[in-house]
């Protein structure tokens, strides 16, 4: 294509002009695309979940039992016992348990909050319905930091996401199982297994946080890669010397932050008779 301006000829391939054109349309039309999984991540990959709650639980107004569990207030938590702190299951099979989430919380952060619960739809026999009239169900608010109680507790009970520091896929999985009834992994009852606590490298005042549990471990083997486990520092004297060490392997990775495991999907499945 020949154009003339001012005297001067201008070359332009009708080819050249396309692409431009089309450059230029995409450039405001189609939105940056964000992986489903990393959605609400920051940029540094290598941090764990147990990380990001304990440095957003740190200062809270609640005492807090491994960092992140509130403690019961009218009964043992350690186990269901006669499955008393389960969530009901209705004779259609499903588990469904009403949820709240406090208008505090973003058109965003619901949206999350809402994804990760309906991860568990697809992986077990867990539903979570927007609250109505039910006496039971779980209060979602954003509070002093990430935490929940275990189990069933009975009226409104509070799972908390704090603003500031819980809005993570991981994290929202991570204390709805503490409010399905799990405990942590490295403090089930035969952890000595499978890890070595470093007593020497834990802050004193947080070596309460490493106790093991009677736990009911539902016939499942030790799980390193559990959404539920703690990363090698935590509560750590200076932040980098190993509390947590595997065994006898070091190298096995353990702490991480995107999404339920497969054990803890089977664990899941088992506690409530899914299948």
């Amino acid at each position: 294509m020949w154009t003339q301006q001012g005297g001067s000829p201008l070359k332009m391939t009708l080819s050249a002009s396309l692409l431009l054109l089309l450059l230029l349309g995409l450039a405001q039309a189609v939105p940056l695309q964000e992986d489903e999984e990393q959605e609400g991540d920051p940029e540094d990959e290598s941090v764990d979940i147990s990380s990001r709650i304990l440095n957003t639980n740190n200062g809270t107004y609640e005492f807090l039992l491994e960092g992140d569990l509130l403690p019961p207030s009218t009964r043992n938590a350690q186990k269901c016992w006669g499955n008393r702190c389960l969530w009901d299951k209705g004779q259609d099979g499903l588990v469904t348990i009403a949820y709240s989430v406090n208008r505090q919380f973003s058109g965003g952060e619901r949206q999350l909050i809402d994804n990760a619960l309906k991860s568990f739809e697809s992986k077990s026999c867990i539903r979570f319905v927007a609250r109505t009239h039910q006496r039971d169900y779980l209060r979602i608010e954003s509070q002093g930091g990430c935490f929940s109680s275990v189990g069933k507790q009975g009226g409104g009970q509070v799972l908390s996401l704090n603003r500031q520091g819980c809005m993570y896929r991981g994290i929202v999985q991570h204390e709805v199982l503490h409010a399905l009834g799990f405990r942590h992994e490295h403090n089930r009852s035969d952890r000595d297994q499978y890890v070595r606590i470093n007593w020497q490298n834990i802050q004193p005042q947080s070596a309460y946080n490493f106790d093991k549990q009677d736990t009911n471990n539902l016939g499942v083997s030790y799980d390193y890669g559990s959404i539920m486990h703690y990363g090698k520092t935590a509560f750590s004297i200076d932040g980098y010397m190993e509390t947590i060490t595997p065994i006898p392997n070091r190298h096995v990775n353990i702490g991480q932050r995107n999404r339920l495991s497969s054990l803890d999907i089977q664990k899941l499945n088992k506690l409530y008779s899914c299948y």
